[in-house]
């Protein structure tokens, strides 16, 4: 076989960052990235939109320390908070003492209240993901579970802890980017792994674009094209070879027309764009069962709100200023009313957690929200979505609210290149199966017949098994699959 092959990449996020950078340092230079988008990290997406200091619009966190590679360069590079000048980091499981809980009446909810359920909560998650554990699969949800597990704690009757659960049930659909956690199936043993360490939610002054930027120094300039969205992907099947077998099978086409051949390509696009695109971007189609692990994975939405004000109104101790609703819409009698209907979005706001203070931005708090309700926000004027963030800071904490200087807000549903923002497992779906499949390169062949081998490799956060959801597990489906076509060229390694 030759030895330089062409390989082209489908997507500069990390995954494709990661894909390519490794198989370059590794002798297999003759790369081509192309990016539907204008600029370079997909659903990594740092700016300065309130002066120099960074914030993310999209991936925030390095998730836990120990195995984690973006965690090992950050560090290397000395990029971590507690080594720049925006320091905060925190454990997963664990609310600060400088989160403020408020209640729609305006009253402040003792920290021991909200602490004491906050820990039952994490410890009832933590059992969830035991694979020892196994009482917990005869519930249809996560939600279910967390339910029946409450109704027989010291905090069930309790109006008080109830609601503060239901607040915390409101931020794990943000940990899953999922609608509702009654829709998100339990973890299954041996999928998720929660990585040991502390979690960083700031990368210091050069935020997470920072980690894009080592990956890209070892990637030429020329190699990666941007606004070039991908019309085609033509390749050949073990079912249907061509004259053209172990030649170049695989031909890009363009939405500008433009053509490319190649040996081999990675697709790093995001699973949200695969459901949309899958069924018309492959020629031929892709196998019946790769498909349905398509169709059968879920794809959520997490979307940010950052409100810069004129001046901060804030206690100087206050990290975050939490929501807590006496009948949120992860209370189970709310969300069986509202599954099937439209009236919940009268009330769309009673989906966000609350609002977090923003390293090195005095001025600015962050909301989080996620689900449906983060998708109808996208469809709302800034204006709007900022006048009802202040109505409800107003009215929870009484504090005089200064005057709304900025909204910016994420929109990763609306983007026709993402459509969410990380994938999740819904209830009744074999996890792993899916996911094995989903990354499972073409054509499925055991290398008997004629045909070109890993033609077409899968990448991406959708595609990991333990990691799904993160950037780290993006990184490393990125280079797992450089390394199959390293060791198809019996090149070395990749570390």
């Amino acid at each position: 076989m030759e030895n330089k092959p062409q390989i082209i990449i489908i997507g500069a996020g990390i995954a494709g960052l990661a894909a390519a950078s490794s198989l370059i340092k590794h002798g297999l230079e003759n790369i081509l990235i192309l990016e539907a988008m204008a600029r370079v990290g997909g659903r990594i997406h740092t700016m300065r939109p309130f002066g120099e200091n960074v914030i993310e619009l999209g991936a925030n966190w390095i998730h836990g320390q120990k195995g984690n590679p973006v965690y090992t360069m950050a560090k290397k590079h000395r990029l971590l908070s507690d080594e720049g000048i925006c320091s905060k980091k925190c454990l997963s499981a664990s609310v600060t003492k400088h989160d403020y809980f408020f209640n729609e009446k305006g009253e402040i909810i003792p920290n021991k209240t909200a602490d004491d359920v906050y820990d039952y909560f994490k410890e009832l998650v933590d059992e969830a993901v035991d694979e020892k554990s196994d009482s917990q699969f005869s519930f249809s949800s996560v939600g279910d579970y967390l339910d029946k597990e409450f109704s027989s704690s010291v905090f069930a009757g309790s109006d008080g802890a109830s609601a503060v659960f239901e607040w915390c049930k409101r931020t794990e659909c943000l940990d899953v980017a999922c609608t509702s956690m009654y829709e998100c199936a339990l973890w299954q043993p041996g999928s998720y792994i929660d990585l040991e360490g502390e979690f960083f939610n700031c990368l210091g002054p050069g935020g997470y674009q920072a980690i894009l930027d080592i990956l890209m120094k070892n990637i030429p300039s020329e190699t990666i094209i941007c606004s070039k969205p991908v019309h085609c992907i033509h390749w050949e099947s073990s079912s249907k070879p061509t004259s053209s077998s172990f030649s170049q099978p695989v031909k890009v086409v363009c939405a500008d027309g433009d053509e490319f051949n190649a040996d081999h390509i990675v697709i790093t696009v995001s699973l949200g764009y695969l459901k949309k695109e899958s069924m018309k971007m492959f020629d031929p189609t892709l196998p019946e069962e790769k498909l349905n692990a398509i169709e059968r994975l879920s794809f959520g939405t997490v979307n940010k709100i950052f409100l810069e004000f004129e001046e901060r109104f804030w206690p100087t101790d206050c990290e975050g200023i939490q929501l807590v609703w006496e009948k949120g819409f992860e209370h189970k009698d709310i969300y069986d009313i509202l599954k099937n209907t439209e009236e919940w979005k009268k009330e769309w706001y009673k989906k966000l957690c609350g609002f977090e203070t923003v390293s090195c931005h005095d001025n600015v708090l962050c909301g989080w929200i996620a689900g449906r309700e983060a998708e109808y926000m996208e469809e709302l004027s800034e204006e709007e979505v900022g006048n009802v963030c202040v109505r409800l800071l107003r009215d929870f904490t009484g504090w005089k609210v200064t005057n709304l200087r900025k909204v910016l807000r994420s929109g990763w549903h609306v983007n026709p290149y993402v459509l969410g923002s990380y994938s999740y497992i819904p209830i009744g779906v074999d996890a792993v199966r899916e996911q094995e499949i989903l990354a499972k390169p073409l054509p499925f062949t055991d290398g008997s017949t004629n045909v070109k081998p890993l033609q077409v490799l899968f990448a991406g956060e959708a595609t990991h098994t333990n990691y799904y959801t993160t950037t780290h597990g993006a990184y490393l489906s990125g280079t797992r699959e450089a390394k199959r076509l390293l060791n198809l060229y019996k090149q070395s390694k990749p570390h």
